[in-house]
């Protein structure tokens, strides 16, 4: 345990997130996400819900301002405009840290690939389907 920190961010997942560099992105997916099959690297965070994961990331990990979009939902099947639950708990909490952020809705076409490519993905015990989202790394300014 260390002061100041989530007691979410495991040795591995803080190690991750140091050796990501800006504009890397980390895919944090629901309990029926095929992880292993998508995932480069796989951080698995059985008995622990999105939201909570989420936050801990968020504490810790600045979101890109290089660029126009940084935070990246999955959408409800082709419905790009449904906002499932899981969805709104997911906007509040990136709210929080990144107020000036929209949390971007991607179809699965856009979304899975994306993954796919992320640096690393994070299997949470999400029971929520459509419960993921991508965040893409920013920088700490001197």
């Amino acid at each position: 345990m260390l002061k100041g920190l989530n007691p979410l961010l495991s040795p591995e997942l803080l190690a991750t997130l140091r050796a990501m560099g800006h504009g890397d992105e980390i895919a944090l997916v629901d309990g029926n996400y095929p992880g292993l099959e998508h995932g480069r690297r796989l951080i698995r965070m059985d008995g622990h819900g999105l939201i909570p994961v989420l936050d801990a990331i968020l504490s810790v990990m600045p979101i890109d301002d290089f660029v126009p979009q940084a935070i990246f939902r999955a959408t409800v099947k082709q419905d790009r405009d449904a906002l499932d639950p899981v969805h709104g708990d997911i906007i509040a909490c990136c709210a929080r840290y990144e107020p000036d952020r929209a949390v971007v809705p991607l179809l699965g076409p856009d979304f899975y690939p994306r993954v796919r490519a992320a640096h690393t993905v994070v299997q949470t015990s999400e029971p929520r389907l459509y419960g993921n989202v991508i965040l893409r790394k920013g920088v700490i300014y001197p």
